[in-house]
């Protein structure tokens, strides 16, 4: 990822909406199966720190890793964990090739970068390595190659994914699927209409704080969907994939 869209998640990512909303979803799949039982969770592809900081200060029984190939990033992410006051481990290395031994984790966390990764099954593959028997593995990748545009050119995406695509490719890699739901589904609309309606904004891409009263109503729209994927289970389109798989042998 280009070094300015570092920067400019480090700047928002504590606050603007979708990243607060995608580190509820994750708190919560990674709650709903590690509780409160002491568990080592990789974050795989931490960038600047924002997840780490959010989670491990919500559940002190979890040990943190933090990987990511970026120096800009490592950077960002050390400096924000030390805020902690707790040991959390952030390494240099890459998701393809992941510099830790075999069944090492109880979890791993892999948000918004497996589109980044051109040898993406490789970097499932290596998930599947690291996780211990049993773990869990909870992911998030941006949905539908026809909403390709701006922003995926701004953050050097490699591509969108089919929901069919990705549980594929995660079942290749030696896991079992047990969750795929498409979310951002309110805005979906909005996303639609910027991206591909609309000419490209001269800041790139869309990671960007908005007004006030933009941010509530969007942080609004994602509790209605919070909501309903407690009682329903999934979504039936959106702008997000969140998918959940484990390790069986």
């Amino acid at each position: 990822m280009d070094v300015a869209e570092y920067h400019k998640l480090a700047a928002v990512e504590d606050r603007m909406w979708y990243f607060r909303a995608l580190h509820r979803h994750i708190d919560a799949e990674l709650s709903r199966r590690l509780g409160a039982t002491p568990a080592k969770v990789l974050d795989a592809g931490c960038g600047t720190g924002g997840l780490i900081t959010r989670l491990a200060a919500a559940h002190p029984t979890w040990s943190w890793t933090g990987v990511d190939v970026s120096d800009v990033a490592l950077a960002y992410a050390r400096e924000r964990v030390g805020a902690l006051g707790r040991k959390v481990e952030i390494v240099p290395g890459s998701v393809t090739a992941l510099p830790f031994p075999a069944a090492s984790f109880d979890a791993i966390v892999s948000a918004d970068v497996l589109y980044h990764v051109e040898a993406d099954e490789t970097a499932l593959g290596e998930f599947a390595r690291v996780l211990r028997p049993g773990g869990v593995v909870v992911l998030n990748v941006p949905a539908y190659r026809w909403l390709w545009s701006y922003h995926d050119v701004a953050v050097q995406s490699c591509r969108r994914y089919g929901r069919r695509e990705l549980i594929a490719k995660v079942s290749r890699a030696g896991l079992r699927m047990q969750r795929a739901t498409f979310w951002n589904t309110l805005p979906f609309p909005l996303v639609v209409a910027r991206r591909k309606l609309l000419p490209a904004p001269a800041s790139g891409s869309d990671v960007r704080l908005f007004p006030r009263p933009i941010e509530a109503a969007f942080s609004g729209a994602m509790a209605l969907e919070r909501a309903w994927l407690r009682v329903m289970g999934r979504l039936p389109f959106g702008s997000s994939i969140l998918a959940v798989a484990v390790k069986i042998h």
